[in-house]
């Protein structure tokens, strides 16, 4: 299957990585923002044919699908350009900045008929595979998670602390991992979802402290504080207070309450989401079914976004 990875940034060179390790893939074109870098990465990965025109690749007959790991802001409107024109696609979180464009996605998706899935990697990671397979199982109920998400980003850098050409967003990047997968490890759709952010940063336009609290109707809990603004480790740390034993997610590790590392080994065929969320794409593509984290899956999450949103200037 000849793939195309659009983003030849941090993201993008992290779903280069997974590819690597999936039989049977080939990524034969790499479109990026920069000639230069595009390039770079492109020589780097062994990557036949380079571009920074998004449709150059499309027209490729022989490319059958593309994973977007572009700015957020571009999600939207190249995730339908990849839709028309047959391809099949992955779009990194979030599918979109707004719910009416999400709406479109979705529209665009049963129209054409292709795999099109969000890139809710916390769906895939190996941690979050572990909880969700004791909840199936009947043996942990949810009764409250509690989620940091914690960056120092006080300049527009990205994931490597490299300049970054556009500007992130707390809630409709960050935040949207923690409410997709407070909703898909619950089962349920939050009844009560409020937001209150930090002043506005002058240069970069956005709120870089913010705090969201949701309620499902089963009665489980979600706190997220979120903030541009701590210096320390980067990352998402979750914790999941269960009626049976308390666990801390980190990427693809887990932690019992007691700070004791649990062996992950058996849950996957990898210890990477990303790898994960790759192999769930090309399966469906594959398997012609609807993936894991579709875009019609994902709305849930962007309506609850939405109504956040809603709440924040309040």
């Amino acid at each position: 299957m000849k793939i195309a990875v659009a983003g030849q940034g941090a993201f993008g060179v992290k779903h280069l990585e997974g590819l690597a390790r999936i039989d049977g893939v080939e990524v034969a074109s790499l479109v990026g923002g920069s000639a230069a870098t595009t390039e770079e990465v492109a020589e780097t990965w062994n990557i036949p044919h380079w571009t920074t025109d998004l449709a150059e690749t499309l027209a490729m007959t022989d490319v059958e699908a593309v994973i977007l790991a572009t700015p957020t802001q571009m999600h939207a409107a190249q995730a339908e350009q990849c839709m028309r024109a047959g391809k099949h696609v992955e779009i990194e979180i979030p599918i979109a900045d707004s719910l009416a464009d999400a709406e479109r996605l979705v529209q665009a998706q049963r129209e054409t008929g292709v795999v099109a899935m969000g890139g809710h990697t916390r769906r895939f990671n190996p941690s979050h595979q572990w909880i969700r397979n004791r909840i199936a199982a009947g043996e942990l109920t949810i009764q409250q998670m509690d989620v940091q998400t914690y960056f120092f980003r006080r300049t527009n850098t990205n994931a490597l602390g490299k300049p970054r050409s556009w500007t992130d967003h707390l809630l409709w990047h960050h935040a949207c991992h923690t409410v997709d997968l407070f909703q898909y490890q619950t089962g349920e759709t939050a009844s009560r979802a409020i937001g209150v952010r930090g002043p506005i940063h002058p240069q970069l336009g956005i709120a870089m402290d913010m705090g969201i609290l949701m309620k499902v109707p089963a009665g489980a809990i979600c706190t997220l504080s979120l903030s541009f603004n701590n210096d320390g480790p980067f990352g998402t740390f979750f914790r999941y207070i269960c009626d049976n034993g308390t666990y801390l997610a980190r990427y693809d590790d887990l932690y019992d309450g007691n700070n004791e590392k649990i062996d992950l080994s058996g849950v996957a065929v990898s210890m990477n989401g990303i790898e994960l969320q790759d192999r769930e794409f090309i399966a469906a593509i594959r398997e012609r079914r609807e993936p894991n984290a579709s875009v019609a899956q994902c709305l849930t999450a962007m309506q609850t976004l939405d109504r956040i949103d809603a709440t924040l200037n309040g």
